[in-house]
């Protein structure tokens, strides 16, 4: 079977690197290029020296048009930067991991649309897709906890928190992103304005059919990597089994989402493209806890799954990953 010819522009970061990491062991997959301009001519372990001895390839300053599809793995703002300065043949797939295309008024950008890449509702308009993108993390963590809920039209005001992992800030570092800054250390921050609830809110509404009420997120940021563990609560009268039932149908088919009744923990989930859901209910309110991994399911691998179906292939295809659990 031809593989697919892949490119990555910005592979020096934290999602680029987990995206190396996916492809270079993806059965389907052939990396072409990795694209940085503070990098270029040198070898992959330069950077990401997990790689020693895995790949001989070499970090590009320049781009080749014989690919399939390009990764855009650059900061917010930045795509829509990249491809007002490159012109990238139309031939080419685009799956961009910003923020720039998810909300449909910026989903159309130089005559390519971008379809909002979560399969779990958009599993068909993926397939015939040519350009994706991806949701953000927190994002899919949230949307993927209220989706059943948005779908029985059944959401009132929602009140969630989140904490994250440090690699969520990005490689660069900060004031809070050092390690003596986040070693035995918590804060909320974003409070109520996170960049996220724009995509929340009209993904939840694109299910709904209706305008939702509120969420009312407060982000955290946490003392460790990897992961991000979001717990959301409203009002229900449904009873705790029927909205098991809800879950385990909605999600019925898809692969990565895992409903559960024992409390769940981000270890299950680090380093998988996986996103574990419990339920809990005490008197009328609901409790819906999600956690996946920041740099997978809440980007990297979730781009691998976009691009999987895609291009036809079975959609776990090189995501069968193993959680560290301990």
């Amino acid at each position: 079977m031809k593989k697919i010819k892949v490119g990555i522009i910005g592979g020096a970061g934290y999602t680029g690197g987990e995206l190396i990491r996916l492809l270079i062991n993806h059965p389907s997959a052939e990396i072409i290029y990795i694209h940085s301009k503070s990098n270029a001519g040198k070898q992959l372990h330069s950077v990401h020296q997990d790689l020693v001895g895995e790949t001989d390839l070499q970090f590009s300053h320049e781009m080749d048009d014989d690919v399939d599809v390009l990764f855009l793995c650059v900061g917010h703002g930045d795509s829509v930067k990249f491809l007002e300065q490159n012109d990238v043949p139309e031939n080419i797939k685009i799956i961009s991991l910003s923020q720039d295309f998810r909300l449909k008024e910026n989903a159309v950008f130089q005559n390519r649309e971008f379809i909002y890449g979560l399969p779990e509702i958009n599993r068909e308009e993926i397939k015939h897709a040519e350009n994706i993108a991806n949701p953000g993390c927190f994002a899919s963590a949230i949307e993927l906890g209220l989706l059943p809920i948005a779908k029985m039209n059944l959401l009132q005001d929602v009140y969630t928190t989140g904490i994250t992992g440090s690699t969520g800030a990005g490689q660069s570092l900060s004031a809070t992103s050092h390690f003596s800054w986040r070693e035995n250390n918590v804060q909320a921050y974003k409070s109520l304005t996170h960049q996220h609830l724009n995509e929340i809110n009209e993904t939840l509404k694109s299910v709904s059919g209706k305008s939702i009420p509120s969420i009312h997120f407060v982000p955290w940021r946490g003392d460790f990597t990897r992961g991000i563990f979001i717990t959301s609560q409203l009002k229900s009268t449904e009873t705790l089994p029927e909205m098991y039932k809800a879950f385990e149908e909605f999600y019925a088919g898809h692969p990565f989402v895992k409903i559960t009744r024992e409390p769940i923990f981000l270890k299950q989930v680090v380093n998988t493209n996986n996103c574990f859901i419990n339920l809990e209910q005490v008197g009328d309110i609901l409790v819906i806890h999600s956690v996946l991994d920041n740099l997978l399911k809440g980007a990297s691998g979730h781009a691998v799954q976009n691009m999987n179906l895609m291009f036809g292939l079975e959609e776990t295809e090189g995501l069968k990953l193993k959680a560290n659990y301990f």
